[in-house]
């Protein structure tokens, strides 16, 4: 590890070549930096200054560049731990997860930067940093898929509720919340709608004090009092898809499949009440009964 890195001018000889020899006008040397993620964030800042200097110098894909660029880096990590520290209560993910995004825009913010412009990387990095994490929950952290534009004005309707409560003693009205982000009251009611698939919770979870009747905690979870699946509703479905196929037959399958399935009576039983013989009652029932199969399964 470069034990001294903030003081450039110590080092009489630069301790770090890359291989080949260096291009004219490249600067001078760089540090060679063992553990660049180790060094201290005020001496960090100092040497960014000299290897930011450097890369501009440098042709891309070098191998100078390369160590040039992945030393600042891992040099500047310690701005990613800073802004992801803010964001480890969240319990959206790892605090790992979070680094590993804010390093995204970490290396977004080395890649663009400037160091001709005058301001410091530091103020430079941490929107970059920011942008990155602020954007991975809320793409993450939903539990079902919102659009964005939602998400986006979901955000803008709790600071305005925030606002306006304090402004006005209560809890403002949908129209007071839509006039103030100029919008329309069903936009209001929409993200509103939406907001509840921000958190899913679990049909595990114990009911809580005041979901019961006695106003105490039962010990049963929410899915012991949800309802079933009601197996009449498939019976329903059925027979309402029935009901079209029904009346395309003409009058005599009609009366077969009426004395069959709703007078439950015999194939011989049928012959005799429409002068049928049974053989002739069971080919016209397996014909019709077969087309309404048909008909069942190719439905829309």
């Amino acid at each position: 590890m470069f034990l001294q890195a903030a003081n450039v001018d110590d080092v009489a000889e630069p301790t770090w070549r890359p291989q080949g020899e260096r291009e004219p006008g490249a600067g001078v040397g760089l540090p060679w930096i063992e553990e660049a993620d180790q060094v201290a964030p005020k001496d960090a800042r100092e040497l960014s200054k000299l290897f930011f200097e450097e890369l501009a110098m440098l042709e891309e894909g070098s191998p100078a560049y390369l160590y040039t660029r992945t030393t600042l880096i891992e040099m500047n990590l310690s701005l990613v731990h800073y802004v992801a520290g803010r964001y480890r209560n969240r319990g959206n993910g790892q605090l790992e997860d979070i680094v590993q995004v804010g390093t995204v825009g970490l290396i977004k913010a080395i890649d663009r930067f400037d160091v001709g412009r005058g301001v410091e990387f530091v103020s430079f990095a941490v929107p970059y940093i920011l942008g990155e994490i602020k954007r991975h929950f809320r793409d993450t952290s939903w539990a079902v898929h919102v659009p964005r534009r939602l998400q986006e004005l979901r955000l803008q309707l709790v600071k305005s509720q925030e606002r306006l409560s304090s402004q006005l003693g209560r809890e403002p009205t949908v129209s007071e919340l839509a006039a103030a982000l100029a919008v329309t009251e069903e936009q209001v009611l929409e993200v509103i709608v939406a907001a509840n698939g921000y958190a899913a919770g679990s049909l595990d979870s114990p009911r809580g004090e005041g979901e019961d009747s006695g106003d105490r905690t039962t010990g049963r979870s929410l899915s012991d009092v949800m309802g079933e699946e009601d197996p009449a509703i498939e019976v329903f479905e059925d027979l309402h898809a029935l009901g079209p196929l029904l009346a395309r037959l003409d009058e005599r399958e009609r009366r077969i499949i009426e004395l069959r399935f709703g007078q439950e009576m015999t194939q011989a039983q049928i012959g005799a009440a429409l002068g049928l013989s049974q053989m002739h009652v069971s080919r016209l029932l397996s014909a019709t009964l077969a087309r309404l199969r048909v008909g069942l399964l190719t439905r829309d």
